[in-house]
């Protein structure tokens, strides 16, 4: 045999080394890998209920502020926000909840008893009490959220 075909102790221990040493880098770095980019690239599909308040707190025929703090996460960072949410019901038993929210450019929208009216102060757009555009610049709608009751409570899916 030469010498470049010959295979000895120390190739084979080598040889032996690296493999093991790969296999164990191999085994520590894909759960470490999965660690630190799983956050970042998970996605949230569970619903979130979201509780308001007491449907006590609703007028019926007059739409009612309510605001809520979520939390929402996005990789590693953890967001607090303020939700505003307008609720509205006619009979007690059915609820609507829109956005405050201009559908223009993001301004809040308010309430106006007066004039029965949503109004945003940005650009002069009026929303009737149901969200839809009466006049103004916005392009559609107020936003509408799902709505449930349980226990006298209000809760919106929120996403």
């Amino acid at each position: 045999m030469s010498d470049k075909t010959r295979f000895d102790r120390s190739d084979f221990m080598s040889v032996a080394t690296l493999a093991i040493g790969g296999l164990i880098g191999f085994g520590l770095g894909i759960p470490a890998i999965r660690y630190i980019v799983g956050p970042a690239v998970a996605k949230n599909t569970a619903e979130e209920w979201i509780r308001l308040g007491s449907t006590a707190k609703v007028e019926i025929g007059t739409p009612t502020l309510f605001k809520a703090t979520i939390h929402r996460q996005t990789g590693w960072i953890i967001n607090e926000e303020e939700l505003t949410v307008f609720v509205l019901t006619d009979n007690g038993r059915d609820y609507i909840a829109l956005s405050n929210i201009c559908t223009h450019l993001g301004c809040r929208v308010r309430w106006i008893t007066e004039q029965g009216e949503f109004f945003c102060p940005c650009h002069n757009g009026i929303f009737d009490k149901n969200g839809k555009v009466v006049s103004g610049p916005p392009p559609k709608q107020l936003n509408r959220y799902e709505v449930k009751v349980e226990n006298d409570q209000i809760f919106i899916l929120g996403g």
